[in-house]
């Protein structure tokens, strides 16, 4: 399977149109025709466009998954963080930073899918604290 193959595959699992694809990469819809059927090759600037709205740039190029350079527990924590709530990933994103620098931040930053609610980006206030108790048994 070439570049052309694996664009259109990426493509279609961010379930985006020909156009719609294009357009992110900063071009025109025969473009990523051509692109699709290995008549032309994209050029940096489109791949950086369509890796903004989760194209897995690596896997277009060289056919491996970007996630496949992670270990097995780092890949299911971030399956099992992708299909989680909004609330969970905060909370989630508190413990780690809790767990390692010793505080909880209360803002925290998305970038891309964030659930129900797609290309978030910038900070995300939480209305309410979220307690999260790590290794503390209820007495």
């Amino acid at each position: 399977m070439g570049i052309a193959e694996r664009l259109k595959e990426e493509r279609t699992r961010l379930k985006l149109s020909q156009a719609d694809f294009a357009s992110a990469g900063g071009a025109h819809r025969k473009s990523q025709g051509n692109y699709e059927s290995g008549e032309r090759s994209p050029d940096s600037d489109y791949l950086a466009g369509i890796a903004a709205i989760g194209a897995d740039i690596q896997y277009i190029v060289t056919g491996i998954r970007s996630d496949m350079a992670l270990t097995p527990d780092e890949r299911e924590l971030l399956s099992l963080f992708r299909g989680a709530s909004l609330s969970v990933k905060a909370a989630a994103i508190g413990a780690l930073k809790a767990g390692s620098s010793g505080t909880a931040s209360q803002r925290f930053v998305f970038h891309g899918d964030v659930g129900p609610v797609t290309n978030v980006e910038g900070n995300l206030a939480i209305e309410k604290p979220i307690t999260v108790n790590v290794g503390r048994k209820k007495k």
